[in-house]
Order: structure tokens, then sequence, then C-alpha cells
């Protein structure tokens, strides 16, 4: 394949001769057959009666942490719309924000809200009864 590279030249050119297209092939074959496998192993770990067993619905009445320190009321429209689906353009066109003002007030509300990204803020968000 390296050899490809340098000199310009793609697998499908006239250029390639047998023996580098079944080089490239027997590659390919390779790689294809140990993702099959891995993901035949992934089925299978996660398809017992076990994985069910284990399997847990979280309510969304659980109970939650009370927070250490309160999102304005700014943050609570953001954290709205971003539970609307909304991007942080279209918040800031929404709230007459820029979008830089309005990634400021979503990484107050992921600190503030201690959530690992935007799904999990509106998460905290309904559970703490901040937005509906």
């Amino acid at each position: 394949m390296f050899r490809l590279k340098q000199r310009g030249l793609a697998a499908d050119d006239s250029h390639v001769d047998a023996a580098e297209r079944k080089d490239i092939l027997d590659r390919y074959m390779g790689h294809s057959k140990r993702f099959e496998e891995a993901a035949a192993r992934q089925k299978v770990s996660h398809s017992g009666p076990a994985a069910q067993a284990t399997a847990e619905v979280i309510q969304l009445n659980a109970s939650q942490r009370p927070l250490a320190v309160s999102p304005t009321a700014r943050e609570l429209e953001v954290l709205q719309h971003i539970a609307d689906g909304l991007a942080n353009r279209e918040i800031g066109t929404k709230l007459f924000l820029s979008e830089e003002t309005v990634k400021s007030h979503v990484r107050h509300l992921l600190a503030k809200l201690t959530a690992r990204s935007r799904a999990h803020a509106v998460a905290v968000g309904l559970r703490c009864g901040l937005i509906n």
C-alpha cells in the first residue's frame, strides 16, 4: 500500500499489477474477518440471560442530590432549548445571544449540574425539575 501512495496510484488504477491487487484484497479480507469475529463475540456476550438479568432501568424520578450552585434564569432558558434539540447557534438566535455566549452558558450548566454532556445536563435538569 505504501508503494501505491508513493507512486500516486490508486488500487483500482490500471498500473496496479495482479500481485498488488491480491495483496490489497487479502489484507481487506483479513480485516473484515477479524471485524466479523469481534462483532460475533460482542453479540454473544450481550445476548445471554445474564446480560438481560443485569440490565436496569433508571427511573426518571430517581433521587438526585441537591445542586451546590443553582443555574441562572438565562442558563435555564438555554437548558430548555438544549432539551428542545436546538444547536448553540439556533439558541443564540432565539435568545439574541452570540454563539460564544451560549457556549459559555452551556459550560456553566455542565459544571453546575455536574453533567458530562448536553444530554446528561438535560437528564439532570428533568430529574431536578428545572425544565419540562
